[in-house]
């Protein structure tokens, strides 16, 4: 049960005064669903202002607050330019307030004629006039204007503007309750960081490096105790030791030799499965490096015991195709493996469910779906989860539950990822990597060329499908609206239909019912159609050999493990493939450096590193789309520098409190587990 002191925190955000159902989807759309969500929204920057007494003592682009008297109204002639308000400071010099569109219907009244009042704005120049385009603020009082000397500036949302949302978030500011302290004491004291409410009130108010630090840790501290958690309470159970005698493995005829590293994988994992307590191991290989077979093996492993094995895709896509590469590889071994998704009904379920309960199937691959509530195993040895990522620590131990709580538990991921996020986001796993690619496979010819040649990019690809050959499109936002600047699929989708046909083009992307999300893409892997315009979804595990070609539009929005992750989606056939980065006008350094690095090199292993050392410029990589970090405080650049330290803080308490949290810190960290929603690991413990 969550603590009481944080139950106004989890309050819903109509609770505040303010909140009615017109802003509901604007706040949703930024995941304000409640009252500690608006605590946590924080400013992308601030706006720092300086108070002027006259406006020569300014400087042309600099935020100031000055006071000015209104002078004259002047409305444009024909009634669609701007609205202007000249006005004087107090040494007479002038200005002109310039207001566009609705905005100027309110000028008259902020300003009246004559009448001084403090603005706080930017200061510009329009040919010789001294201007200022939309003030931020107009007040009768200077203290009331002086309050804005440094403003924060939130992520805002189509339908929700700053003046709407601060006050919410003031509100709750108003309401945090005094919560224990968590931190151990001589680490609070060492980095002269503020108490936790007063922490988030602060990063509200200025750049505050202390404070925005201590929020970074909390979170990380969770995470790193919740993961502590979870292999203790593994360490306690007792699982199956596995150890089969190789009859059905022996049986496997393999087109291809295993790598030094998919050996040397297989044989970690059949010495955890070996053990009486239960494995929980992270497979992490690029893409196309075998963990399919790896998987396999493990599964067959714990066959020769007579137990089962099920394999958890997060898609119904991705769960037919490894359905289909296991039947293939199996093939000789008379092991059953069966497909179960959301969609099966009626006689074949049953047939399936039946199968799982007698025992008669050995293996199962679908969604979630494997694990509903009707779902029953004869004697459930094996989990395979594949992209990790997408499940969290807390949907994976219910999954395990389907096996009395004692299954083996092998984690596959195609994401390489750095070594400092293994441990914050894997640290109750041990952890296999692939990191030999099989003999065969092709490098990918990586181009970047300029968004002003997207002519010759089209031309190209029409050449391409008229080969026979099929080709990706990749966009990195759904809707024009959301920044007008970037390339939307759906407007993209509409041109490529054009030159090549409308049977020959399709859609995917996040916005879509999964059911025509599937279909489509299933329309792509079948050869049905030749292109496949998509956002980021597909991102991993597509396995279409017949595409060669991936186009990423403004690639430099990306990050580098993704689009290392989308250049994967090619170079599965034997056909030469190639990916184009089409890069926007305006790159930045790290934009530069990043699409520089994905032309030198294919090892993903590096690259994810240099993504992380490169995000910790503080530049936003990506979109919307691209996918869900495990922490919405900490940046990468907190991560690398806080992670170690919140680990080692986490391990103390555990030594120190058991890892059953006792005593008052071990309270207190529980009730940083319930805020951080990692309250999975509270559950975990006997008393909790």
């Amino acid at each position: 049960m969550r603590p009481d002191i944080l139950n106004p925190l989890f309050a819903a955000a109509d609770s505040l005064k303010g909140v009615g159902a017109k802003l509901e989807k604007p706040l949703g759309k930024l995941g304000l669903t409640r009252v500690k969500d608006f605590a946590y929204h924080l400013p992308d920057r601030f706006i720092e202002r300086r108070q002027i007494g006259a406006l020569a003592e300014g400087g042309i682009g600099e935020h100031v607050i000055v006071r000015l008297t209104a002078k004259q109204y002047r409305a444009s002639s024909t009634g669609r330019g701007p609205f202007r308000v000249v006005a004087e400071d107090d040494a007479g010099e002038r200005i002109a307030l310039t207001y566009f569109g609705r905005a100027s219907y309110s000028a008259k009244k902020l300003l009246p004629l004559e009448e001084p009042r403090w603005v706080a704005g930017k200061l510009e120049q329009y040919g010789d006039t001294l201007q200022m385009v939309h003030p931020d603020h107009v007040a009768e009082d200077g203290g009331a204007a002086l309050g804005q000397t440094c403003e924060p500036v939130y992520p805002l949302s189509d339908g929700l503007t700053a003046g709407r949302l601060q006050p919410l978030i003031e509100q709750s500011l108003a309401i945090l309750p005094e919560l224990p302290e968590w931190i151990e004491p001589s680490v609070m004291a060492k980095r002269g960081w503020p108490a936790w409410r007063e922490a988030l009130q602060r990063v509200h108010r200025a750049r505050d490096k202390a404070a925005s630090d201590r929020l970074a840790y909390d979170e990380l501290f969770a995470s790193a105790l919740a993961l502590m958690l979870v292999r203790a309470d593994n360490r306690r159970r007792k699982g199956p030791a596995i150890q089969g005698d190789g009859h059905l493995r022996d049986k496997l005829d393999l087109p291809f030799a295993l790598t030094g590293a998919q050996r040397r994988s297989i044989a970690e994992i059949e010495g955890d499965m070996a053990q009486p307590h239960p494995m929980l191991r992270l497979l992490q290989g690029d893409v196309g490096s075998g963990k399919t077979v790896v998987a396999l093996l493990a599964m067959l492993n714990a066959i020769e015991c007579g137990k089962q094995a099920a394999l958890l895709a997060p898609t119904e896509i991705l769960a037919r195709q490894h359905h289909a590469t296991l039947q293939e590889m199996a093939r000789g071994t008379g092991v059953e493996i069966a497909l179960l998704t959301g969609r099966d009904k009626g006689r074949a379920r049953e047939s399936i469910l039946m199968g799982l309960l007698d025992g008669s199937i050995h293996i199962v691959v679908g969604t979630h779906a494997i694990f509903q509530e009707s779902v029953s195993y004869r004697d459930l040895g094996l989990v395979v989860i594949d992209e990790q990522h997408r499940f969290g620590v807390g949907q994976r131990l219910m999954l395990q539950q389907k096996a009395k709580g004692t299954a083996h538990c092998l984690a596959m991921t195609a994401t390489p990822i750095p070594r400092t996020l293994l441990l914050a986001q894997h640290g109750e796993m041990s952890v296999s990597q692939l990191d030999e690619l099989p003999p065969g496979r092709k490098p990918i010819d990586t181009r970047v060329v300029a968004v002003e040649r997207m002519d010759d990019v089209v031309a190209g690809l029409l050449r391409h499908v008229e080969q026979g050959k099929q080709a990706y499109w990749v966009c990195p936002m759904v809707h024009e609206h959301e920044r007008e600047d970037l390339a939307a699929a759906e407007e993209r989708f509409d041109t490529l239909k054009q030159v090549l046909g409308p049977d020959n083009v399709t859609l995917v992307h996040g916005q879509l019912r999964p059911e025509i999300k599937d279909e489509n893409m299933a329309r792509f892997a079948s050869g049905e159609c030749a292109v496949l315009v998509a956002t980021t979804v597909i991102e991993v595990g597509v396995n279409v050999p017949n595409a060669s070609l991936m186009v990423i539009e403004q690639a430099e929005r990306f990050g580098l493990a993704q689009l290392h992750q989308l250049r994967g989606r090619v170079g599965r056939g034997a056909a030469e493939s190639v990916c184009l980065l089409l890069r926007g006008q305006a790159l930045s350094e790290t934009g530069r450096e990043r699409l520089a690095l994905m032309r030198e090199t294919q090892d993903g292993f590096r690259l994810a590193e240099e993504d992380l050392r490169l995000r910790g410029g503080g530049e936003i990589l990506g979109t919307r789309q691209s996918g869900e970090t495990a922490f919405h405080v900490a940046s990468p650049e907190q991560i690398t520098d806080l992670l170690e330290a919140a680990h080692d803080d986490a391990q103390l308490l555990m030594d120190r409190a058991s890892s059953e949290l006792e005593g008052p810190r071990g309270e207190a960290a529980r009730i940083a587990l319930y805020l951080f929603e990692r309250d999975y690991g509270v559950q975990l413990l006997r008393g909790g």
